[in-house]
């Protein structure tokens, strides 16, 4: 017999020691190596300078999620993708940008739209990609899409070219949009976890996983109606994008087994069979085509420009003296300054008061994309609204794919609010959550005893059940926010408290059915919520748009262009999307993250219960 002896004591302390400091220098090495690399590649580039020759085509290859506004600084970004956690993104607006450039560039005769990495877009957004891609139409050029397979946010949005081509191999997927979550109340009461949940609003379920096992009627009333909604419109613009029934849309939606079995099994030709894709073609005979309509290229088989490096093309604008302001607020409403992808009530107001105090911003668009948060944080934004309000200047208000809750509280203050038919909004309503983990811990031994001088001393302990006089606290609390969030909307809509109460209860709605009950005052697209705000501004055709932003230091600047150098090329070679880049979003994981950063933001008060007025409603992709 052996025995294997262990190394002494100081030898493990220097061996764990030197173990974090070789962990430390390989993280260091990494990040300057990127810098690095970053400068060669930005060194390459600018030493072999862009030119776009006559009939070439624009690639738009959006990578990712398709959002608002990137995710973090740019020093966050390129730490993350360093690191391999950073979830690809592409801007709403550099898409519809590229293609109003495209439209005027007499360089450009055609646009590919490959959507093989796109991993998700919105209802909201598909809209206002349609109605981009239309004014791109009216240039006479064409709009070609290609893939190798079609979730169905891809096709959503390939449906909107002039002709959509599919790999022989490939597959088009319309799966319609569910409603589905995880309960937890019985694996919460095996964990003998105490969930105290305070909330106002027949509807306001976000927090109902926790105390149910299953969906309440409300509940299901409720997303019935909004995400049938959702579905009617998705399914009415794919029909008149591609010219079909929309009768025998719904058919073919409901019964794809039969659609595919009608073509032995082969997917592709289903598709094609269904009048969803016009030509079935591989990649080599996908270039030869779009060299025949464009100009061959020997390296790339036709001549392109991929979105990035044409947006990046030096132009020399000469902005107006008249300029509409957009200022974006995308992501989960939290105190304090946030970076890009937060809301922070005290970063978000800073940019509305910035756009108060410069004398060429004439009116101003508040984009908003949020399912809500701290309803603190969001009182504060609609008070620095209002007083830009008072210099005079409109402010309009265009909804994105989710304007709910404290994402409705701090809209409300506009002079108008513009969304989308399929925006995610409503959901006016608060909740309160504090669960207590006393009998968890009595589990294992661990028992809480002492004493207070009030009958709520200590009453905030996760390690105590929560005390009678501490819960009726609370509850009055969420009953008073809720109470001023409605005499809010009763103000700024013009409406009674009884006419307000009837609708809200947490209700959610689509924006057509919120503007049928008086919460939204005009439908349509960010571009025309710039329209209008021009128009209230009394200001001529000769105005320009800017986007209102924090301000990067120059290493963030630096970082930024390096991202934008270094995107791959688009054309033809991306690799096929798979069915298994279907994915799923774990809407709890996020909620629960959105209330630790709440928490987090409220250094002073860390251990009082935050009032919440976050909507789970998540467009559904």
């Amino acid at each position: 017999m052996t025995t294997e002896r262990r190394p002494n004591f100081l030898v493990r302390i220097w061996t764990g020691f030197w173990g974090g400091v070789t962990a430390l220098r390989m993280f260091v090495f990494n990040v300057l190596f990127l810098l690095i690399l970053a400068l060669l590649i930005r060194g390459l580039v600018s030493g072999d300078r862009i030119v776009v020759e006559d009939d070439t085509t624009l690639v738009i290859a959006p990578v990712g999620v398709i959002v608002e506004e990137y995710t973090g600084t740019p020093a966050e970004r390129a730490l993350n993708e360093a690191l391999g956690q950073q979830l690809p993104e592409t801007r709403l607006r550099d898409l519809v940008r590229a293609l109003e450039l495209a439209a005027d560039d007499d360089r450009i005769v055609q646009v590919l739209l490959r959507t093989d990495r796109l991993l998700g877009v919105s209802p909201g957004t598909l809209t206002e990609l349609d109605a981009a891609v239309k004014r791109f139409r009216r240039s006479g050029k064409p709009m070609i899409a290609y893939a190798g397979a079609m979730t169905q946010a891809q096709y959503g949005f390939a449906s909107m070219a002039d002709e959509v081509w599919l790999d022989p191999d490939g597959i088009v997927i319309i799966e319609g949009m569910a409603y589905f979550r995880n309960y937890f109340a019985d694996a919460l009461e095996l964990a003998k976890v105490d969930v105290n949940l305070f909330r106002v609003g027949e509807f306001k379920s976000a927090m109902e996983p926790y105390i149910r096992n299953d969906m309440s009627e409300a509940d299901r009333e409720a997303a019935q109606y909004w995400i049938g909604g959702l579905w009617q419109q998705m399914l009415e613009m794919i029909a008149a994008n591609r010219g079909l029934p929309i009768e025998r849309l719904v058919e073919q939606t409901q019964n794809p087994v039969e659609l595919v079995q009608a073509a032995g099994g082969d997917a592709a030709a289903a598709a094609l069979d269904a009048g969803w894709v016009d030509r079935l073609v591989t990649r080599p005979e996908a270039r030869l085509a779009l060299a025949e309509r464009g100009a061959p290229d020997d390296d790339k088989g036709f001549r392109q420009i991929g979105m990035d490096a044409f947006l990046a093309l030096p132009r020399t604008p000469e902005l107006a003296n008249d300029r509409v302001a957009v200022i974006v607020a995308a992501g989960s409403i939290v105190e304090g300054s946030q970076s890009p992808g937060m809301i922070g009530g005290d970063s978000t107001a800073r940019l509305l008061r910035d756009a108060a105090q410069d004398d060429v911003v004439k009116a101003v668009v508040f984009r908003i994309d949020s399912g809500g948060g701290s309803a603190f944080a969001s009182e504060i934004i609609r008070q620095e609204m209002m007083a830009l309000r008072e210099t005079g200047k409109p402010v309009i208000v265009s909804m994105g794919d989710v304007a709910a809750s404290g994402g409705y509280w701090i809209a409300m203050g506009a002079d108008e609010i513009w969304a989308y038919p399929n925006t995610i909004t409503g959901s006016i309503g608060i909740f309160g959550f504090f669960p207590t983990f006393q009998d968890t811990l009595e589990i294992v031994g661990i028992n809480t005893d002492g004493f207070g001088t009030t009958p709520i001393a200590g009453g905030f302990r996760a390690d105590r059940d929560l005390p009678e006089p501490v819960g009726a606290l609370i509850q009055s609390i969420i009953e008073h926010g809720y109470r001023e969030f409605i005499g809010l909307v009763a103000e700024h809509r013009d409406m009674s408290l009884d006419q307000v109460d009837d609708i809200a209860q947490g209700r959610v709605w689509t924006g057509a059915q919120a503007r049928d009950r008086g919460l939204v005052d005009q439908l349509g697209t960010l571009e025309e919520a710039i329209e209008a705000a021009a128009r209230m501004a009394g200001l001529s055709d000769d105005y320009d748009r800017v986007y209102i932003q924090p301000e990067m230091s120059a290493f963030e600047e630096f970082l930024a262009r390096m991202g934008a150098e270094a995107m791959v090329k688009a054309g033809l070679e991306l690799p096929v999307n798979p069915l298994s880049r279907l994915i799923g979003t774990n809407l709890y994981g996020r909620l629960l993250d959105d209330l630790n950063r709440i928490a987090e933001a409220r250094s002073g008060r860390p251990n009082l219960p935050e009032v919440v007025a976050h909507c789970l409603c998540e467009a559904p992709y």
